[in-house]
């Protein structure tokens, strides 16, 4: 699987992340994982037709020492779509930038 991961946490970073990501996103009933939506802005044709399958998602691990998300855009309402695939350019670059932009306001540096 493609991931984004930053790794070696410090706890208290750990602390604040969660914080964030509890208040700002949607958690899943598995301790740890959150809900990121992908801006519509940046679907591709297939997932931008396919209204049924929407919205569309990537999937952040929280764990003490670090956090990554998989680079899979996937939706909730169905597991096999050909709407449902790993992340084009511009997917990745904005996920990369919202988990920087995260830390960064956190003032979390790694």
């Amino acid at each position: 699987m493609k991931q984004y991961v930053i790794d070696e946490l410090r706890y208290s970073d750990y602390e604040k992340i969660k914080m964030h990501l509890d208040k700002n996103l949607e958690s899943s009933k598995i301790s740890g994982i959150y809900w990121l939506p992908v801006d519509d802005g940046i679907l591709t044709k297939a997932q931008a037709s396919h209204i049924e399958c929407r919205p569309f998602f990537f999937v952040i691990n929280l764990e003490e020492k670090l956090i990554s998300s998989e680079l899979l855009v996937r939706t909730r309402n169905k597991i096999k779509c050909n709407c449902i695939n790993y992340a084009s350019e511009k997917q990745r670059n904005w996920l990369i930038r919202y988990m920087d932009d995260m830390l960064n306001m956190l003032k979390i540096s790694v």
